[in-house]
């Protein structure tokens, strides 16, 4: 390497941003293409368990520890109805999906749903449709799964096997209820006193819930952000978070631009939070609004596949995006936003976790295998639990199409305290050049560095595939401490994880 340049960061266990909830490594299963059909579900495969559910897919979801799963969408929740997915499999109706254009067959629901969350550890995130449907809906279904006994739909449950209720305490009021694509598409008016009523009625049924109200289902939308700030005045008493959506895509193979998109997802949770706090100073609450950043990641190599498949099949491969390495330096960025936004952003999914837009892909009767996604999402979820730290850092920085000022060097710092842990996360943005980095970490008294994990490629666009993984972590990162500093090297294009302990 012969140009290097140098940055450096200061890190002290004082400067702390926030405790991270752990929920902000959650992730999405829609009912959408092979996510659970062929993906979380298929009976008949040879690692199918005694309910249909696939092990080798239980098992990689395990290891990305995830502690929160939206469902059941997403787009197709606003015309579905919850009434179809529960009781004898053989009276389930078959329905057409209009959101994607395919058949639902509901031979997974609510039921099976969270039998498979058990099986990973996960709690559940519940949309309820505010498309086609309602208050009423909305009322029964939370009875149906919260209620213990004793009620019409609650004993409908026990009736269906379930003799214990599922206690969901996170629920979404609709899902992007501005997107003209959406069914029963709202105004902010409209959504706003629906979400509201709804809201109020579910917590008289449940009063230890917590609500998500729908934010604008991007920041390019034109309403945004008057979408939230008109919703808030409506929900702002009943709801606990407000949702934001947000993927990217490399569709001009700018790949200096593509990664500096982490900036991009900054300002729109800033933008955000000044509204939630604006509607907060106008109502003169006391209450703070958080955010659930309920929808991101990379999407856009599926686009051109996508419009040619044929409506009205079952399970087809849909949004099967093929991740490649520099997606993986993006992921590893966005999940660096959220945790330095850690102290409003309380819940988080990537979008989604199996085969449809996913860390994990499946074969159908075949093998369950690692996107390149699959690591950053590991790293984050493994090592940062604690508390967030504001590193004070000093980087050379670029300019690209549609940003200025993009430092070469994106970082995130978790301190866990009682595990006496500190990671520090790092992404090197310079595609032709190593970034030699200087960190202060002489408040951490006693720690040494245990590990450095890299994922690095000379291949931008290399992928992994079922027979190749082509993209996968090292731990032979080099970084060295000495009298409470750290000289660490990323490598061009680097993701890194250096982790330190006492």
């Amino acid at each position: 390497m012969t140009n290097i340049k140098k940055a450096k960061m200061v890190i002290d266990k004082e400067f702390k941003i926030a405790e991270i909830d752990e929920r902000i490594y959650g992730s999405f299963i829609e009912h959408l293409g092979r996510a659970v059909y062929g993906g979380i579900y298929e009976p008949g495969h040879p690692e199918a368990d005694e309910l249909g559910f696939r092990e080798d897919v239980i098992s990689l979801v395990r290891e990305l520890q995830v502690p929160i799963l939206r469902y059941p969408g997403g787009n197709m929740v606003s015309a579905y109805n919850w009434e179809d997915g529960v009781g004898p499999r053989k009276d389930r109706p078959r329905r057409l999906e209009l959101a994607w254009r395919t058949i639902e067959t509901n031979e997974i629901g609510t039921n099976e749903f969270m039998d498979w969350t058990k099986k990973v550890n996960a709690e559940v995130m519940m949309a309820v449709n505010l498309g086609t449907r309602g208050i009423e809906e909305a009322r029964n279904f939370i009875e149906y799964c919260n209620h213990p006994s004793g009620t019409y739909w609650s004993d409908l449950r026990r009736s269906h096997g379930y003799e214990a209720p599922h206690k969901i305490k996170t629920w979404c009021l609709g899902n992007e209820m501005d997107g003209p694509w959406q069914i029963g598409q709202k105004t902010a008016e409209e959504y706003g006193r629906l979400a509201a009523e709804t809201g109020k009625a579910m917590k008289q049924v449940d009063s230890s819930i917590e609500l998500v109200a729908c934010g604008s289902s991007g920041s390019g939308m034109p309403t945004f952000p008057q979408w939230e700030a008109t919703t808030l005045e409506h929900t702002y008493d009943v709801a606990d978070y407000i949702s934001l959506h947000q993927y990217f895509g490399n569709r001009d193979n700018d790949s200096a631009n593509f990664l500096a998109n982490g900036m991009e997802m900054e300002q729109f949770i800033k933008t955000v939070i000044s509204t939630c706090d604006f509607i907060k100073a106008k109502k003169r609450s006391k209450k703070t609004i958080n955010l659930s950043f309920d929808e991101w990641n990379v999407w856009f190599h599926s686009n051109d596949a996508d419009a040619k498949l044929e409506p009205w099949s079952i399970a087809p491969p849909q949004l099967e995006d093929n991740y490649n390495f520099e997606d993986a330096l993006l992921v590893g960025s966005m999940l660096m936003t959220l945790l330095r936004n850690s102290d409003r952003v309380k819940i988080a999914c990537m979008a989604q976790l199996v085969n449809v837009i996913a860390p994990i892909m499946t074969e159908n009767g075949g093998k369950a295998w690692k996107q390149t996604i699959f690591y950053p999402y590991l790293h984050v979820s493994t090592y940062g639990r604690g508390v967030s730290l504001k590193p004070v850092v000093s980087s050379p920085a670029y300019d690209t199409k549609d940003f200025t000022d993009v430092p070469y060097l994106d970082t995130a710092i978790v301190f866990n305290e009682e595990k006496e842990e500190l990671t520090i996360f790092a992404l090197n943005r310079h595609l032709e050049e190593g970034l030699d980095v200087t960190i202060d970490v002489r408040s951490f008294e006693g720690y040494k560095i245990v590990e450095h994990l890299v994922l690095e490629n000379d291949d931008l666009k290399a992928v992994n595939t079922i027979e190749v993984e082509r993209v996968a972590p090292h731990n032979k990162g080099v970084s060295s401490l000495n009298n409470g500093q750290i000289e660490a090297l990323l490598s061009k294009a680097s993701w890194n994880v250096i982790r330190l302990a006492k």
